[in-house]
């Protein structure tokens, strides 16, 4: 059995849910076949996120980890290719912490690339009937920061393991004007098995060569 770690945010800026910790909790009540999956909520709090990502590797010694947060406008799940060094904050942070041009790490690497199989997530993503793509941005707010806290925990740590970032859309009951695109956190989570399903049977270091690229 492949050992899995899914986290998902608490709601943030005045919502009163998180699609991300709504999908995760969704995964692990219903994993996929072959896999034990454990499933944990992170603060929206720049610093703690990753103490209590951290206390989470720890306690479950996952083989995969996929860190979950919310991208409201995003129309379909997007798989993240990088995370960046940087905090600056457009908002505050569930603690009112608000970094500008701060680092996550510092003298930390530039930036961390997931280690788990992108174009292979969002191909299977799209196999389960969920709309997808590869993001090369996760912003600068506590979603970058948890993913660089991964990448830099699995990089100094834990190089036996492999993780990566997620952003989900909003869910319906967030949506006030009927206008910006959602999808059920149902769905998601659909997407997301058959996402761990491939990420766990894609050996480390292969990927599906296809373009997935951005041109802005």
């Amino acid at each position: 059995m492949t050992r899995v770690l899914v986290t998902g945010f608490a709601p943030f800026d005045g919502q009163s849910v998180n699609p991300s910790w709504q999908a995760a909790s969704l995964v692990a009540a219903e994993p996929p076949a072959g896999l034990t999956v454990t499933a944990t909520e992170l603060p929206c709090v720049f610093g703690e996120s990753v103490e209590v990502l951290r206390a989470a590797v720890r306690a479950s010694a996952p083989d995969l980890v996929l860190c979950l947060g919310q991208a409201g406008g995003r129309p379909g799940v997007t798989v993240e290719r990088v995370a960046i060094n940087l905090d600056d904050a457009r908002i505050p942070d569930n603690a009112g912490r608000r970094p500008v041009d701060e680092p996550v790490v510092p003298d930390g690497p530039a930036a961390y690339f997931s280690s788990l199989p992108v174009k292979t997530c969002v191909a299977a993503l799209r196999a389960a009937g969920v709309p997808a793509a590869v993001s090369h941005t996760a912003g600068t707010f506590v979603c970058n920061h948890v993913a660089y806290g991964l990448g830099h925990l699995i990089a100094t740590e834990l190089p036996h393991v492999r993780g990566g970032f997620v952003h989900v859309p909003w869910a319906p009951e967030q949506i006030t004007d009927g206008t910006a695109p959602a999808l059920e956190p149902a769905t998601v989570a659909r997407g997301l098995r058959a996402l761990l399903g491939a990420a766990a049977t894609t050996p480390a270091g292969q990927d599906l060569r296809v373009t997935e690229g951005a041109t802005h």
